[in-house]
């Protein structure tokens, strides 16, 4: 209990002590505090630890696919805190995407999005490829590109197996719908039976063989996402001024 106060004085002063500047240093002293209200409504002297792993593509075509592209401006590392239950503590987040090649409206929109999770402390993203492969119509004979991203399940699969062997969580906290990760899941469960793996599935996302192996599964709903949001306006340690897309509002 002690090192977790001196860990929770320690991140508030940070966030407290942070740029000059008062629009920023107000939003990160609220996303903070947020969090720790969040984590402190039901602490015990044994707070169960949390790591969440995002698989950022499942997610975001899951909020387009459910017609949610409003919530996609989204504080990952704040909608993870929102899905703990009592008695757990959100240690570190980590997203898993690609950066878009194409077209460049899209490519502007992530880097954007990017940008933002990068004022976020405790959370880290981790790359994987973005392949454009080649397409044709048989009837029409026209050709574009079909995207596809590549190493996210791999490196969701690394992190998490690494993780629990460094036993830096009791629970790990899955928002995905992708089987692909079964795999790891179960390997989680066979060699670290102490360990929880918890799934998140995102809207419209859903895989019968991680809700059947995991300890526990649920849906993203639409109230968590929406109390999860950066602000519109969402300004940087530099000043510079990060704007939610039009099309995202």
């Amino acid at each position: 209990m002690v090192a977790e106060d001196q860990y929770k004085k320690e991140t508030a002063s940070r966030f407290l002590s942070g740029p000059s500047n008062q629009r920023y240093s107000r939003w990160r002293c609220e996303t903070v505090t947020n969090i720790m209200k969040i984590q402190q409504k039901s602490n015990t002297d044994m707070s169960e630890r949390v790591i969440a792993y995002i698989n950022g593509y499942n997610l975001y075509f899951g909020l387009r696919d459910a017609g949610l592209k409003r919530y996609l401006w989204l504080n990952l590392q704040l909608l993870a805190a929102h899905l703990l239950k009592p008695g757990q503590e959100l240690v570190f987040t980590k997203y898993f995407t690609s950066r878009v090649s194409y077209p460049k409206d899209k490519q502007e929109r992530q880097a954007l999005f990017l940008e933002a999770l990068q004022t976020v402390d405790n959370l880290t993203i981790h790359y994987g490829q973005f392949q454009a492969n080649p397409r044709r119509c048989r009837n029409c004979g026209h050709r574009d590109f079909v995207p596809n991203e590549k190493m996210t399940d791999v490196n969701i699969a690394v992190e998490v197996l690494t993780d629990a062997f460094r036993n830096s969580f009791d629970t790990a906290l899955l928002i995905s719908g992708d089987g692909d990760l079964t795999a790891p899941l179960l390997s989680i469960r066979n060699n670290f039976p102490e360990k929880r793996v918890v799934v998140a599935f995102p809207p419209e996302r859903y895989s019968f063989r991680l809700a059947e192996k995991a300890s526990a599964y649920f849906t993203i709903g639409r109230a968590n996402l929406a109390k999860s949001l950066f602000p519109f306006e969402l300004q940087k340690p530099d000043s510079y001024i990060l704007r939610c897309p039009d099309s995202w509002r």
